[in-house]
């Protein structure tokens, strides 16, 4: 694994765990999971094609604001 990292926010917990294999887990809470080419918002599933580390974390970070999180004190 080349990350692992959990952040507590008022609104909720983001996990990111990144491996040196390709493989991934992006998470806020129940709410958005993004995790080897899946991605869940709401409990809805899709497929997620991916194509760099750079635009998984701009996906995710859309889907968070989508549902109401917050990824930090400005956000």
């Amino acid at each position: 694994m080349v990350l692992h990292e959990l952040a507590f926010f008022e609104n909720g917990m983001i996990e990111i765990q990144l491996h040196d294999d390709l493989r991934y887990r992006l998470r806020f809470g129940d709410l958005v999971l993004y995790e080897n080419h899946v991605k869940k918002v709401r409990g809805k599933a899709s497929s997620y094609p991916f194509r760099s580390v750079e635009q998984l974390r701009y996906d995710f970070e859309r889907d968070v604001l989508a549902v109401g999180g917050r990824l930090g004190k400005d956000s």
